[in-house]
C-alpha cells in the first residue's frame, strides 16, 4: 500500500468506509468503562470483525460511529500518548494541573 497515489487510498478508504457501515451491528455486545452505572452519560464501544470497532453515547445510543482497526489504533495509541488530553480551562471552572514539586 507504500505505493499507492493519493486517488487510490482515498477510493480505498472509501470502499472500507462503506464495508463497515454496510454491517448489520443489531446484535453487538456493547461495553462501557468499569464502573459506569446504566443511567450514567458514558461511551460505550463494540468490538467489530476485522478489528473495527463501534462507538456511540449511551444518550444517543442511535448514532453510532465505526472506524477501521487502522483508525481505531491510531486514536488509542494517540489517547495514551497525550495526544487528546483537554487544556483546563477557566471559563469551565477548570483549575490548571499543578506541576509535582521536586
Amino acid at each position: 500500500m507504500a505505493d499507492e497515489t493519493d486517488e487510490e487510498r482515498k477510493a480505498r478508504k472509501e470502499r472500507e468506509r462503506d464495508e463497515l457501515y454496510a454491517l448489520d451491528i443489531s446484535d453487538v455486545e456493547w461495553h462501557c468503562a468499569p464502573g459506569t452505572e446504566e443511567h450514567e452519560e458514558r461511551v460505550e464501544i463494540a468490538y467489530l470483525p476485522a478489528g473495527a470497532v463501534a462507538m456511540r453515547s449511551s444518550l444517543d445510543p442511535d448514532t453510532v460511529l465505526r472506524y477501521t482497526e487502522a483508525e481505531w489504533r491510531a486514536f488509542v495509541l494517540g489517547a495514551r500518548d497525550g495526544e487528546f488530553d483537554l487544556e483546563p480551562d477557566a471559563r469551565d471552572g477548570g483549575v490548571p494541573a499543578q506541576a509535582d514539586a521536586p
